[in-house]
């Protein structure tokens, strides 16, 4: 196969091309990387919305019979301490469960930023004219609609916060290797998104209270909307965009034209119907209504939600061992491999091990832990036709990657310790007494003439035995 058309056959299967020399200075292989450009946009873009939204928050909107004031910038960094727990609590909750191969710290920081900021610019921007649209009851206000809470901002919001993926899915499909990564990429872009939705009611919510004194106590009052949107419902915009995920991620993972159309189509629905169903709830039905729907409909459902991500989680070890072992099979790798690499507990205690053997002992057995899960899905990639001969390229470079990391890297931590700095003082050394070749007089170790005064010994020459001091 001639380069050209190696190249031809890589692209049409969307593998990774030839990794960039690592001899070349830190500063040229940035600037020779489309990731930094893609983060330098990205970032500007995410300000120039954030800006734009602080803009439109903070201005006050003239109604009929007065104004409406906007949000303070007080009250904006206070309402942003108070959200920013929620959005710590579920991030930490997507990462982790991104175990077997996560994605890089820039794609889930432009995932988190979409939902954050470009997801909450367009659905503000289009919900408010939705609202103006419905005329609505509320004086003006769009906060106030109910019927564009219901019928229009599910499909915007959800449309908005699954952008990213769709983006990801056509610029770095081969990175989506499970339906774990494309669920962990939809959850961080929802937590951002609710984390600046948040911001924009807990601000409300206090310049609302601080300005009318028959809202009684307005620390309890703000208390109050953090208790239920911070706590009880924070699940909401994670678990609905994550069907959405699931649709995308069923499509990637197949070969039917017809499933890769209908699947993201199918979850994007599902997503605005629950979305939709929520929010109809909390704005017509009473309290007690919503308590009881609460914890007969919402909690098994986010029950349910999470179980199946983590059977998608050990499913992962299952397709590691099984794909791992077809290359042991071949002799491709050793058969340790597929045990080794396919449990989680094995692969972080090797990591564990690796941090205290140096740098060098550290980085490689991290990548070869990513080469290796890499080589498992490619291979299951190939099982169920997503990719064709050029996927035995790629398979090869990565088992000779791993063969040059094996000398260095940990690849089988069973039976290891770490190698921990001793902080005790050692105590002396009692050393034996020395013993070099040559007469045993002088500290050697022949042994001496029998007869013989030994070499160094003091010898006296025969007196007279009644010879001593003088008497008296």
């Amino acid at each position: 196969m001639t380069d050209q058309v190696a190249e031809l056959a890589r692209r049409r299967n969307d593998l990774p091309g030839p990794e960039a020399s690592t001899t070349d200075p830190l500063p040229k292989r940035l600037l020779q990387s489309w990731w930094t450009w893609a983060v330098v946009a990205l970032t500007v873009l995410y300000a120039g919305a954030l800006v734009s939204q602080y803009l439109l928050i903070t201005a006050d909107v003239p109604v009929s019979g007065g104004v409406i004031p906007g949000i303070n910038a007080s009250a904006i960094r206070t309402a942003a301490w108070l959200a920013l727990p929620t959005l710590a609590f579920w991030s930490l909750v997507f990462v982790w469960a991104d175990r077997y191969r996560p994605q890089r710290l820039l794609v889930w920081y432009l995932t988190l930023g979409w939902g954050g900021a470009v997801a909450t610019f367009i659905s503000i921007h289009v919900n408010t004219w939705a609202a103006q649209q419905l005329a609505v009851a509320g004086n003006g206000d769009p906060a106030t609609s109910a019927r564009a809470a219901i019928f229009v901002a599910p499909f915007v919001e959800e449309a908005a916060k699954a952008t990213v993926l769709f983006l990801i899915a056509m610029i770095a499909r081969y990175r989506l290797t499970s339906q774990v990564s494309v669920i962990v990429l939809a959850g961080l872009s929802a937590a951002g998104f609710a984390f600046t939705e948040n911001i924009i009611y807990y601000a409300r919510a206090i310049v609302y209270a601080s300005q009318n004194i028959g809202v009684g106590d307005a620390d309890a009052v703000v208390a109050q909307l953090v208790q239920l949107r911070g706590v009880w419902t924070s699940f909401g915009h994670p678990v609905f965009t994550m069907m959405t995920g699931i649709g995308v991620a069923i499509a990637l993972r197949t070969r039917s034209k017809v499933v890769r159309v209908l699947a993201p189509l199918a979850g994007y629905g599902t997503a605005a119907l629950l979305h939709m169903v929520f929010n109809s709830q909390a704005s017509l039905n009473d309290e007690q209504g919503q308590v009881l729907l609460y914890w007969l409909v919402a909690v098994p459902l986010v029950l349910s939600a999470a179980s199946y991500v983590v059977r998608q989680i050990l499913k992962q070890g299952r397709v590691l061992s099984t794909r791992l072992g077809d290359y042991a099979q071949l002799g491709w790798l050793p058969e340790t491999d597929p045990l080794v690499f396919a449990r989680q507990r094995l692969r972080w205690w090797a990591v564990m091990v690796a941090a205290t053997r140096g740098w060098r002992v550290f980085a490689a057995t991290v990548t070869l832990q990513r080469l290796l899960t890499e080589l498992a899905y490619l291979r299951d990639g190939q099982v169920r036709g997503i990719y064709d001969e050029a996927g035995t390229v790629r398979a090869r470079y990565l088992v000779e990657r791993a063969g040059q990391l094996r000398g260095v890297a940990i690849d089988d931590p069973r039976g290891l310790k770490l190698s921990l700095p001793r902080f005790r003082r050692p105590g002396a050394v009692n050393y034996p007494p020395p013993s070099y070749p040559g007469p045993s007089g002088i500290g050697g170790n022949w042994p001496a003439p029998v007869g013989q005064p030994q070499i160094g010994s003091p010898g006296y020459s025969a007196v007279d035995p009644k010879w001593g001091p003088p008497a008296g």
